[in-house]
């Protein structure tokens, strides 16, 4: 590589003393003598013009949507590289029309996110977070008023199965659970489902599941999918884990549903909007309900591999190679293209 290939990775990764906020794999950068990268200025919703400008490749985490107006002017840009899989924030049809490539990061997240999620099922199976508070408080004795629905004979059901549910039920699987699965999107490909698995249209599967578990990408189809008149499907000893995107559940229906005992409880990893509103009323739910900030996933190794494949699509693309795992591979000239 001749010309120096300059990257910009988004400043939501730079912690407090400079430095990324984890390992990130740039080491594969700094190694590459024809490759530079630097924090990007910019810190937004959307990024602005100026904040791509001066970039061949872009590496980005949560922070920094890319749009029509980001991409105005970028002619330099050829590359967007996501440090995971959500694109609900980059305007895929712009980076199309500017020639753009994106890639993703799937194999980190096809790890830890259903891991994750896994881990909250079995805390709202054995209520582990009401059983923490028995013992801060005193109360040994009230633990078998606090008896968890447990995992062997229970349903659990999986709405999307994609790589992130079909981990999820092959994680679920040795638990005893029985496994119901569903897809929005029927051109989903299908990854490695258990032969178990039992595919059900979304009503039923609400109906029959004691844990429901969204794993969907969120798209107009997948948008308000989970809203109160489907909660009200749900049996009042079931419990609802959105591991996915805020937009697909209705979060204060699930807060009423559980407030009102129709739903036993819940376990969000995320929120239509984020941060969550101080005075959302899933925060005056106590132990019936988990909550994260977008982070069940963070794990050293999920961080390290999310970033080595980020850069590995920048060196591939610096090189005139495809990268691995694009969106929009149509967008390059066939002699680029690997396929």
């Amino acid at each position: 590589m001749e010309a120096a290939f300059r990257v910009g990775v988004g400043r939501d990764l730079r912690g407090a003393d400079g430095l990324p906020v984890h390992d990130l794999g740039l080491e594969l950068l700094e190694a590459e003598p024809g490759v530079s990268w630097e924090f990007m200025p910019d810190h937004a919703p959307v990024l602005s013009p100026a904040a791509v400008a001066d970039y061949d490749a872009v590496m980005i985490w949560g922070a920094g949507g890319i749009d029509a107006t980001t991409l105005a002017g970028a002619d330099r840009l050829r590359l967007i590289a996501r440090f995971g899989m959500g694109l609900d924030a980059i305007d895929l049809d712009a980076c199309g029309e500017r020639r753009v490539l994106v890639t993703v990061a799937p194999e980190a997240v096809r790890t830890a996110v259903p891991a994750g999620a896994m881990a909250f099922v079995l805390a709202l199976a054995h209520r582990l977070p009401e059983k923490d508070r028995l013992v801060r408080e005193g109360r040994w004795g009230d633990a078998f008023d606090h008896v968890g629905l447990g995992t062997t004979g229970r349903t659990i059901g999986v709405v999307g199965l994609g790589n992130i549910g079909a981990s999820l039920l092959r994680l679920a699987e040795p638990f005893g659970f029985r496994l119901l699965g569903t897809d929005p999107h029927t051109h989903t490909r299908r990854h490695e489902l258990p032969a178990a698995l039992e595919r059900v249209d979304l009503e039923t599967l609400l109906r029959e599941s004691d844990f429901v578990c969204i794993t969907c990408p969120l798209t107009e189809l997948t948008r308000d999918l989970i809203d109160a008149e489907r909660l009200r499907l749900l049996a009042p000893h079931a419990y609802l884990i959105n591991i996915a995107r805020g937009g697909i559940v209705d979060s204060r229906a699930v807060a009423a549903a559980v407030r009102a005992g129709r739903l036993a409880g819940a376990a969000l990893d995320v929120f239509e909007q984020e941060p969550i509103e101080p005075d959302h009323p899933l925060l005056e739910l106590g132990d019936k309900v988990i909550l994260s900030p977008h982070a069940t996933a963070y794990t050293r190794a999920a961080f390290r591999s999310l970033g080595v494949s980020a850069c590995e699509s920048v060196l591939a693309l610096a090189a005139g190679e495809m990268p691995r795992n694009p969106v929009n591979p149509e967008i390059l000239d066939p002699a680029v293209r690997s396929d």
